[in-house]
């Protein structure tokens, strides 16, 4: 009999199985072990659930168990499972084997964990050479084996009831990642708090079709999902996605299934390039609500054939070869819905001044009153940079000319390394997005006319005047302040000479 069931205590032990690699392996390599196998673990231990509800209902007819079994959400062939491999833990070729059980897993499966020909656990092998000679790979594969079997990580969904404790364990995993991988955490990590942010400002509906371009993890996506969930009180939603990385798009796939999202649609592919999420007649695939963090002015996007992209996608202008940001935008653009339609991205500040190309593409999307809103957030939230960025909200139908600047750079937490948004900051941005009027020194609601007497430049600070006048100095009270500080100091230098005297220092 385990012990009842504790998400921190899951965490816990998920992020000291690191240290099985910590000293040998680089985290971005071992990162992808890690959260392979704890989806590994999970799928084994619904299956051996399921497995042994049959049998206590079923003992007597093993046909019927197999037909049953063939219906699961997951169908693990033979000692393609966790414990097969951690049975044979001892024996030599701990990492073939485990290959060999991802790839009857995936095979076993259909379409469910590929994307063409392009496999969730192809990109990564257990078998490598980065995990060290064949002695070494099978000694270290043998504890992340026999740190997967402690009676914490017991995952029957019998034990463990809501499954959104392995979800919530693996999202766990994947921050804790996010936050030592520097530089390239941004391609796969959204800040949590940034995430849930966007997700209630483009305030997905019940029935809505939501799409992330640029989806990393997925972390944003299942957010805009719960929302729908917590509004709404139903799962009635589809969620898309494309990511270009296929380690990245295999997080969330995986991120996905242990959160329980089984209706979506993630492909694999560059979105600028390569836009896979498209109609039958091979046009792009519209949406309710799209949402995105993209990488920041991404450099050789695919500038070279913008100009003839089939889609259209471009005929606002064609961005920088050097700065992909109006690239991800005006793809989003593309991809609303003609009435519902929503976006929500995260961009860095020269989005909203840089000039030339860039400058004509941003009056031409204000000219067709398509920005509803502009948020700027505090700097060091993001993994990966410092800088701070912005949030752009796009609308298909306004209600009104205006845009609405909201300055929430100066609300956050500080943190060791990051700066945090809490509930109390995101409050705030939401309470001044609704009500859509001026706050002073934090929000204010902008005419067209006033955006182009800017020369259509949506620097924040042109808007929103955060400007606090200093208290003005009382010249008389620092005098007299001054005074009485003289008087302590010559008493205190009396004092000290008594001292030195009796100390025999007498000068």
């Amino acid at each position: 009999m385990t012990d009842p069931i504790d998400s921190s205590k899951i965490n816990d032990i998920l992020w000291k199985a690191c240290d099985t690699f910590r000293g040998t392996v680089d985290p971005s390599i071992y990162k992808d072990y890690i959260l392979t196998m704890l989806f590994l673990k999970y799928i084994s231990d619904v299956w051996q659930d399921h497995y042994e509800s049959y049998e206590r209902e079923h003992g007597d007819h093993p046909d019927l168990i197999e037909e049953l079994l063939k219906n699961e959400r997951f169908v693990l062939p033979r000692d393609a499972n966790f414990y097969a491999l951690y049975h044979a833990r001892y024996e030599p070729g701990n990492g073939e084997r485990i290959d060999k059980a991802l790839h009857a897993i995936e095979d076993g499966n259909g379409t469910k964990l590929q994307d063409g020909d392009h496999g969730v656990f192809q990109d990564i092998s257990f078998n490598s050479t980065k995990l060290g000679d064949e002695a070494q790979k099978n000694d270290i594969l043998r504890h992340l084996l026999e740190d997967f079997h402690q009676p914490e990580l017991d995952l029957h969904p019998s034990r463990i009831g809501n499954k959104d404790i392995i979800g919530d364990a693996y999202e766990y995993l994947i921050e804790k990642f996010a936050a030592g991988a520097g530089k390239k955490a941004g391609e796969f990590y959204t800040p949590a708090e940034v995430s849930q942010l966007i997700a209630e400002l483009v305030a997905p509906q019940e029935g809505e079709e939501i799409c992330d371009p640029a989806c990393g993890s997925a972390s944003l996506l299942m957010k805009c999902g719960r929302q729908v969930v917590e509004n709404s009180g139903t799962k009635k939603y589809a969620l898309y996605g494309q990511e270009a990385i296929g380690s990245t798009w295999a997080l969330a796939k995986m991120n996905m299934f242990l959160h329980g999202e089984d209706n979506h649609i993630i492909k694999w592919g560059d979105t600028l390039r390569n836009p896979r999420l498209l109609t039958s007649d091979e046009t792009l695939q519209h949406f309710d609500v799209v949402v995105a963090n993209p990488p920041f002015s991404l450099d050789k996007w695919g500038h070279e054939s913008a100009e003839n992209d089939p889609h259209g996608r471009f005929r606002r202008g064609v961005p920088p070869r050097t700065k992909a940001d109006y690239a991800f935008i005006l793809h989003m653009i593309e991809t609303m819905k003609p009435k519902s339609g929503r976006v929500g991205v995260v961009v860095p500040h020269g989005v909203l001044f840089r000039g030339a190309a860039e400058g004509k593409i941003r009056k031409k999307l204000i000219d067709e009153n398509l920005l509803d809103a502009v948020i700027g957030l505090p700097e060091k939230l993001f993994y990966g940079t410092g800088i701070p960025a912005a949030i752009l909200i796009f609308k298909k139908s306004k209600m009104d000319k205006n845009v609405l600047f909201i300055d929430a750079s100066r609300e956050y937490a500080d943190g060791k390394n990051q700066n945090h948004l809490t509930r109390e900051h995101l409050d705030k941005v939401l309470a001044a997005y609704t009500a859509r009027e001026s706050v002073d020194k934090y929000a204010y609601l902008a005419s067209m006319d006033e955006i182009e007497e800017n020369d259509f430049n949506l620097n924040i600070p042109r808007y929103v005047d955060t400007f606090e006048e200093e208290e003005e100095i009382d010249l008389e009270a620092v005098r007299t302040e001054r005074a009485e500080l003289k008087k302590q100091l010559a008493v205190i230098e009396e004092q000290m000479d008594g001292y030195l005297k009796e100390l025999g220092y007498d000068s």
